[in-house]
């Protein structure tokens, strides 16, 4: 048995190795199908789970009729707006009837906008601000909530919502550290024994492009999943300078992605998107995780501007994790799968499947018997859908493994100590301020992190 476990495993890298020289090679003949082809590589090969095994949303263009569901929007800057606009473009008789946010004029600045763009005018009762909002707008009679304020908040009010009974649309990423990535576990399962509905922003589930790219390698059309690399790499995102009238927690949070106990940094607040993609199609989830990272030109915060991984999975396979936020740099948003049949990318806006010779196998194109295509809206769409046929379908805890991965990379860059799942899991980290307020706080604490010189 010892030598067939050994056998096996060089097999896999050996198919690795040569995977890789074939997708750099160029030679061979292409053959193109669409995704509504006929033609599928990889039936005639092994799947790698059975028809049925695995979830696949049924992504039509709007929501099937079905009772009233009123919306509660918790958090609502840009993403807020987007998801309560995403929403009531995915269904018929869907409103929005309450708004929170810590700010008053977020909350009235989406208010207006719901009232110019759709009619919909919410009451000034039904609007809630501060940092206790959110409890306000769940006790205030929504049937759904959608939660997209600064990710450290969202464990507690998905935490909140389940217990009031109510389905949750949460924004990625639904932690950023260890304690959060616990109350989101404990709120999955409990959400689980309500019945309840739970759909994550991690759009590449409801995107097209993915899905069908999913069917495909589950029916083996890459053979057996060997390792891969994922990427997101952009110029420098926004940032907010700090005005005069501004107290700390003011200051932190309207600047809230350059701060890493608001956001948990860019690996986990932006590339948990890439990292995800390989843990939805493997199945597996990292072992241990060793990187390195900097910060070389922000502006504002406490976060690196890079980070590089090396995660290992369960079974011994490596995933290489990039992800950079600086201006003037080489940009790569994309995915890389290797299988000991051939590899999967959606690198150069492409969508492939190649086989180890290099030739392109299967690419998506775009199928025109849908109208909808926006994978922001076809997430509202899957999730109302579940709620009207009172079948649930819970997401949390599938995203969790993948916000977990990236908690462990960047701990690792941050330390230049190896972290491991088990570790980080049981870890009582929680980045949430012990003095967290809406006036002066001890802004000591919020530093760079040094590796090497610490925990």
């Amino acid at each position: 048995m010892k030598k067939e476990k050994m056998s096996r495993r060089s097999f896999l890298k050996s198919s690795a190795l040569i995977g890789t020289a074939g997708v750099l090679g160029t030679g061979g003949s292409t053959v193109l199908t669409s995704c509504g082809g006929s033609e599928k590589p990889g039936a005639a090969n092994a799947p790698l789970k059975e028809p049925g095994t695995y979830y696949i949303p049924n992504l039509v263009d709007k929501a099937g009729a079905g009772k009233e569901l009123k919306a509660g929007v918790i958090g609502c800057g840009g993403r807020g707006s987007g998801a309560a606009f995403n929403f009531l473009d995915a269904a018929d008789g869907v409103t929005i009837v309450a708004l929170a946010d810590t700010f008053k004029e977020q909350v009235d600045n989406l208010a207006g906008r719901l009232k110019n763009e759709r009619g919909i005018d919410i009451a000034e009762n039904k609007r809630f601000v501060g940092l206790d909002a959110y409890k306000e707008l769940i006790d205030s009679g929504v049937d759904v909530v959608i939660v997209a304020t600064p990710p450290v908040f969202r464990p507690i009010h998905f935490k909140y919502a389940t217990e009031k009974g109510k389905h949750s649309f949460l924004e990625k990423p639904i932690c950023v550290d260890p304690a959060g990535y616990r109350i989101i576990v404990q709120a999955a399962r409990m959400a689980q024994t309500k019945n309840l509905s739970v759909v994550t922003g991690t759009q590449r589930h409801h995107q097209r492009n993915y899905v069908e790219s999913y069917k495909r390698i589950m029916d083996g059309a890459i053979g057996e999943i060997t390792g891969g690399a994922v990427y997101w790499n952009q110029s420098m995102l926004w940032y907010r300078e700090r005005q005069k009238n501004w107290t700390d927690a003011e200051f932190m949070i309207k600047d809230w992605v350059n701060w890493k106990w608001l956001s948990g940094d860019h690996i986990v607040e932006q590339h948990c998107h890439n990292i995800d993609v390989f843990t939805w199609f493997s199945g597996l989830k990292p072992v241990s995780a060793v990187g390195f990272g900097s910060r070389q030109r922000r502006i504002t915060g406490d976060q690196y501007d890079n980070f590089s991984i090396d995660f290992v999975m369960e079974n011994g396979i490596h995933l290489h994790s990039m992800c950079r936020q600086i201006d003037g740099c080489a940009n790569n948003v994309s995915e890389f799968i290797q299988g000991t049949k051939g590899s999967w990318s959606t690198a150069n806006n492409e969508t492939v499947i190649k086989d180890l010779a290099g030739n392109v196998i299967w690419k998506y194109e775009k199928d025109e018997s849908f109208a909808q295509h926006d994978p922001y809206v076809l997430e509202h769409v899957n999730w109302i859908n579940h709620i009207r046929t009172n079948k649930p379908l819970e997401q949390a805890s599938e995203t969790a493994v993948s916000n977990m991965a990236a908690i462990m990379g960047r701990e690792s860059a941050y330390t230049g100590a190896q972290t491991t799942w088990d570790q980080m899991i049981a870890s009582p980290q929680d980045y949430t301020p012990a003095d967290l307020n809406l006036g002066k706080m001890d802004m000591s604490s919020f530093v760079v992190a040094v590796p090497g010189k610490g925990k």
